[in-house]
């Protein structure tokens, strides 16, 4: 009996420390603009998940980790949205989530930071800097980021003479512990 019971308290007090591991998401925007035939597109991920342990005072300890459904993409045009869903681009069917983890953080001054994320898209990882404003009230953590990025470090779509190489992420979010 002992043997049984041993394993199964691990393994809850387990589940109940990953629980907590896990921020909950009170409000996300997540939008991205690029220029295609010179005109600025507008559009947006969904289905935000976060873990974060920020911590301005512990900055070394502190991390952060988010996926976004790569399939929610919208860019208010169901026929661009299906083709940017597919192989070309974010190739969702092999592919279905966007992951950042942060590997550094940097204060700047008075909410502002610089973290250093590893960005992968595709199935590609790349090392990118994003800076950012952090405040919190209560128990509930906000961020605010805004970074340019370009697509075809991941493999989204080819070069293009129409659509331009850069694209301009805004982060926007809300997480309560």
């Amino acid at each position: 009996m002992k043997k049984i019971i041993a394993p199964l308290l691990i393994l809850t007090i387990s589940l109940v420390s990953f629980t907590f591991l896990t921020s909950t998401v009170t409000r996300s925007a997540i939008t991205f603009k690029i220029k295609n035939m010179g005109i600025g597109v507008d559009g947006s991920f969904g289905g935000l998940q976060v873990d974060a342990q920020f911590d301005p005072a512990d900055l070394p300890k502190s991390n952060i980790s988010a996926s976004v459904d790569a399939g929610t993409i919208n860019s208010d045009n169901s026929s661009r949205d299906d083709h940017l869903k597919g192989e070309d681009f974010f190739d969702v069917a092999h592919y279905p989530k966007i992951t950042l983890k942060s590997v550094t953080f940097k204060h700047k001054s008075g909410n502002n930071y610089t973290g250093q994320f590893n960005l992968t898209i595709k199935g590609k990882t790349k090392l990118v800097d994003i800076p950012f404003t952090f405040s919190q009230k209560g128990n509930t953590l906000a961020f605010k980021a805004s970074f340019k990025l370009n697509r075809l470090d991941f493999g989204v779509g080819d070069s293009s003479l129409v659509l331009a190489d850069e694209a301009t992420v805004n982060i926007d979010t809300e997480v309560r512990d």
